[in-house]
């Protein structure tokens, strides 16, 4: 795999509608949680900060949303052929989720980077995982392998039904929160955010779409600098759940349009947040989830904002660590 490919060809994915955000919302009621908008809790006096709690969803992340809005929108025959992804962590977990739901097997491509715990998280959920090097899982990404095999497959960053489902919490964050100013939502391959955006943008242009991501891992931010996909080398970092060295050429349209502009933060402060939500806020919350609150905490403000948590995947090992590091 050459590291200048940036994409498979195919046409630029495009932004959901409010009317397909409010059909996956329909979808997935009853399965995925609404969850709460929580007043972030601080000795500082009103932070005018809140918190969309997706780590208190079934499968610990907002994964769920997306994973079983397209899970649901697939025919009967298409369904029994059985499901598969790539991912190591919270889509794979959020795919066995539904299909244990639905009754159809899963599986998902995963490097074989992936720690033991990652992959045992994975088979908890009735998956079955294959380990790929990583050269070979973007080959398998830009070659669109899964042509080639009798599974539905499931894009983890750009397929429609994950983006409309991703904007549901955009949906629920204006309903909770009308006079939102900015929502800080973390980024990886750029679903969550151009979900969360696109819906926002077209009922409250105004408020904020900022995008944060680790200093180990800077892709979109290394994008929107060169005004095209760039990839980037990655460091060591808790935030392991967005680490994407890549914003693909299919999703970067999209992206850059629902992103106002990228915030990047510090181990340092991400370990600091996940210590404040634990202890302070009583939400276990993972490295890639914390993001967004060390980005709001590093900035002024003085009207409501949101951070998107967008999950709670986080071994008891390393929390035990930040914890009684950071206390």
């Amino acid at each position: 795999m050459s590291q200048m490919r940036t994409g498979s060809g195919d046409p630029p994915i495009l932004p959901p509608t409010v009317r397909d955000v409010q059909e996956a919302a329909q979808r997935i009621r009853g399965v995925a949680l609404r969850t709460p908008l929580l007043k972030y809790k601080s000795s500082a006096p009103d932070p005018a900060i809140w918190l969309k709690a997706e780590c208190l969803q079934p499968v610990g992340s907002f994964k769920l949303r997306g994973v079983y809005n397209w899970a649901r929108s697939l025919s009967d025959a298409q369904l029994q052929r059985g499901v598969t992804t790539q991912s190591a962590g919270n889509t794979a977990q959020a795919l066995g989720y539904s299909a244990q739901l639905l009754g159809v097997p899963a599986r998902s491509l995963l490097p074989d980077s992936a720690s033991q715990v990652k992959v045992d998280g994975v088979r908890a959920y009735g998956v079955t995982p294959v380990p790929v090097p990583f050269s070979a899982l973007m080959d398998y990404v830009f070659d669109k392998g899964w042509e080639k095999e009798p599974y539905s497959y499931l894009n983890p960053w750009g397929d429609p039904s994950m983006l409309a489902g991703s904007g549901t919490i955009g949906l629920e964050i204006l309903e909770d929160l009308p006079d939102v100013t900015s929502i800080y939502v973390p980024v990886g391959g750029g679903g969550l955010v151009s979900g969360i955006g696109s819906v926002v943008k077209e009922l409250r242009p105004e408020t904020e779409i900022i995008g944060v991501q680790s200093t180990a891992c800077p892709s979109l931010r290394a994008a929107l600098d060169a005004g095209e996909p760039r990839w980037v080398e990655t460091g060591d970092t808790i935030c392991d759940g967005t680490m994407v060295p890549v914003v693909v050429d299919e999703m970067y349209p999209l992206v850059s349009s629902s992103v106002d502009r990228v915030v990047l933060v510090s181990e340092a402060d991400v370990r600091t947040a996940i210590a404040d939500l634990a202890l302070g806020n009583k939400l276990v919350v993972e490295g890639s989830g914390a993001m967004s609150l060390a980005a709001a905490l590093a900035e002024e403000r003085d009207a409501p904002v949101a951070c998107v948590l967008s999950g709670g995947s986080i071994g008891a090992d390393r929390l035990a660590d930040i914890l009684t590091s950071e206390a």
